[in-house]
């Protein structure tokens, strides 16, 4: 896309003038928790680093001690241009950090920040100065599972499907210049029946500017086209604004239907633009898609049509990095390999992954799940932990076309009781009806895998190993499995007490599992395959076996990658293939008779 920069850290948003803050940091463990009482944001006093944004935990960053630190500390010298900060903030956006971020300018504690998967931002304009300025930042985690941790373990030692924890800064920390009459935000809807779309508009500017001198504009283009501009005087912080999406003039006019969807990744270039008479105050570069996700009584429909995923889970981990990607190229390399096994899509697990992954995503025509970091702990203090960060990643992610569901909870966790606990049932419907009022587009998946409540998706998880098995169970006992009066996969109930299926489409969103090819260590569903044979005649048959059920509309295979002890990808921990992904591709998309 035009506004596309190399490693810029939200590329939905973007401003030329910034900074990339990663690198060197000096560091400190802080174990006794005695950094604020001994003013370390004052003096900070160290001999180790740390390779930002890599966590301590890993080999990237320079460090890589395993061990629990529940109190660390960073400290990186900046130069601030003082030349740039009369008619601009200056702002510090950190992309990830877990759990509990304080930061430090100058020794002037400048705020916090509670969560560890969604970006923040702090306005330091008032607290830095012209040349060299200190940065402290102080970030406290735990083994609490009340909070969320997706995959991160809660022990000292790996155990099941739970991996080394995250600590600290694990995403990119970066700065920008911002104007002081700036665009905070723009939510972006399509309509592609009226083929327009629908933008709401945050503004920061003084009450006194808002008497209509100030103007908002947007202007679209579609492969160096220019497709429409429009104008909107600001009369307030929020404003909301249609623009029109269809080709005119002499341009064929099939070009008024160019919606995004894997086959045709179709995006549309935006600019956007506060003008005081004229005069540019802040310019925004963006991009955007016309694309429509929605239920039709059993189908998932895109743009009009009913669409069958075959979706891969994706966990995002890296043997040398964990969850931080190691570069922007990793990211590419993976969607590329996804997409080269016949896979249309992909279930991020456990995981609000990196933003440019998404671009990406958008840019390649790659199907995404979101999905939150689970807590393992009901409570009040859980509820709102969740509930906070929930809201903050619809809201940082809600652009991205290749988003078609939200996926808040996921097999119980953190809600282990839902099956009769009313408490947390109504902590689910809660969930999803403040997510349906921020997006009333996409699907919302409540309790992914087994005891749902309020869902737009019936997704079931089941690692049977025969294929035959899976099909009869399917087949035979749908209509008990669909009532609850039977545990489709011996253990769990479709829907929690009290909740019933209305019809609504279903996915097989966790199978497989297969470990093949990893020595005598890890572990995988069903027991590992010693042969390629038997592993792709294993594959086949239980990938053919859901592919041959006509009321089952895609399916979800576990997973991309190894990570760490759980070796049931299909590639190894470092990308590498253990099956030629031309194979499993024919297997993906092959016609089956139901299909």
């Amino acid at each position: 896309m035009k506004c596309y920069i190399k490693d810029y850290p939200r590329p939905q948003f973007v401003r030329k003038n910034w900074e990339n803050l990663n690198g060197c940091w000096d560091f400190r463990f802080d174990d006794e928790n005695v950094g604020e009482k001994e003013n370390w944001y004052r003096k900070f006093e160290s001999d180790l680093q740390i390779q930002v944004p890599f966590t301590y935990e890993t080999k990237l960053s320079g460090i890589r001690d395993e061990s629990r630190h529940d109190r660390i500390w960073y400290h990186k010298q900046i130069v601030v241009d003082g030349s740039k900060l009369g008619k601009n903030n200056y702002v510090i956006h950190f992309e990830g950090a877990d759990f509990i971020t304080k930061l430090w300018v100058n020794g002037q504690f400048a705020g916090s920040h509670r969560g560890g998967y969604a970006r923040f931002s702090f306005d330091i304009t008032n607290l830095v100065q012209d040349g060299e300025n200190e940065l402290t930042v102080k970030v406290e985690d735990s083994f609490d599972i009340q909070q969320p941790r997706g995959k991160q373990r809660w022990s000292d030692e790996n155990f099941r499907c739970w991996y080394v924890q995250t600590t600290g800064i694990w995403k990119t920390v970066w700065t920008e210049y911002v104007p002081n009459i700036n665009l905070d935000y723009v939510k972006m809807t399509p309509n592609i029946q009226d083929f327009c779309m629908e933008l709401e508009v945050d503004v920061n500017a003084p009450e006194d500017f808002l008497d209509g001198q100030l103007f908002f504009e947007a202007t679209v283009w579609f492969e160096d086209k220019l497709i429409n501009r429009t104008m909107t005087a600001l009369t307030q912080k929020h404003v909301k604004q249609s623009i029109d999406m269809a080709m005119k003039g002499d341009i064929n006019i099939q070009m008024a239907a160019k919606t995004w969807a894997p086959e045709h990744p179709y995006l549309y270039d935006v600019t956007f633009r506060i003008l005081d008479n004229n005069k540019v105050l802040d310019e925004v570069g963006s991009y955007c898609a016309m694309r429509e996700i929605r239920i039709d009584g059993s189908q998932i429909m895109l743009n009009g049509q009913p669409l069958y995923q075959r979706l891969i889970l994706d966990q995002g981990y890296w043997k040398d990095s964990h969850l931080t990607p190691p570069s922007e190229k990793a990211l590419i390399e993976d969607i590329e390999k996804i997409l080269a096994m016949g896979y249309n899509g992909l279930r991020k697990h456990q995981k609000t992954e990196d933003e440019r992954f998404l671009y990406w995503c958008d840019v390649k025509g790659l199907l995404v799940w979101s999905e939150a970091a689970a807590a393992y702990q009901f409570s009040d203090y859980a509820v709102n932990v969740f509930t906070s960060e929930w809201m903050e990643i619809v809201k940082q992610n809600y652009n991205h076309p290749c988003i078609i569901t939200w996926t808040p909870f996921n097999e119980s966790w953190g809600i282990e009781r839902i099956k009769t606990c009313k408490e947390q049932q109504h902590f689910t419907e809660a969930i999803y009806y403040l997510t349906k009022s921020m997006d009333k587009m996409r699907p919302v998946i409540v309790n992914d895998g087994w005891e749902h409540t309020i869902s737009d998706i019936l997704t079931l998880h089941d690692y049977e190993k025969a294929g035959v098995v899976f099909k009869q169970r399917y087949s035979e006992y749908k209509d008990e499995i669909l009532k609850s009066e039977v545990f489709f996969n011996r253990f769990y109930a479709a829907f929690a007490d009290g909740y019933e299926y209305k019809g609504q489409p279903i996915i097989i969103s966790e199978f497989g599992g297969i470990a093949y090819d990893n020595g005598d260590s890890g572990w995988g569903y069903g027991g590992k395959e010693t042969s390629i044979e038997n592993f792709i005649q294993r594959f086949d048959d239980i990938t053919t076996a859901i592919k041959e059920l006509p009321h089952v509309c895609g399916y979800c295979y576990t997973q991309v990658t190894d990570v760490q002890q759980e070796i049931n990808g299909l590639m190894d921990i470092d990308r590498n293939f253990k099956v030629e992904p031309e194979i499993i591709k024919e297997i993906n998309t092959r016609k089956n008779s139901v299909l």
